[in-house]
């Protein structure tokens, strides 16, 4: 089950440019996006971890998305 709506990912899409964009289409989108933030988000709570902190702050997961990029 996804946990971003459709709508949302629907609007994105479009926002890029497409005029129509099928169910299948977002919900490939969604299963890419959702993945990646949960990549992200595992390493940003091992950031904050070991910074002795419980809560995962925006420079935890900029510095995630900087190390998943490389």
């Amino acid at each position: 089950m996804a946990i971003i709506p459709f709508a949302p990912i629907e609007r994105l899409i479009r926002s890029a440019g497409a005029q129509r964009v099928s169910e299948s289409a977002g919900m490939e989108l969604t299963e890419i996006l959702e993945e990646y933030g949960l990549e992200i988000s595992k390493e940003a709570i091992k950031l904050a971890e070991h910074a002795g902190r419980k809560t995962v702050k925006s420079e935890d997961i900029k510095l995630a998305k900087e190390m998943m990029d490389k």
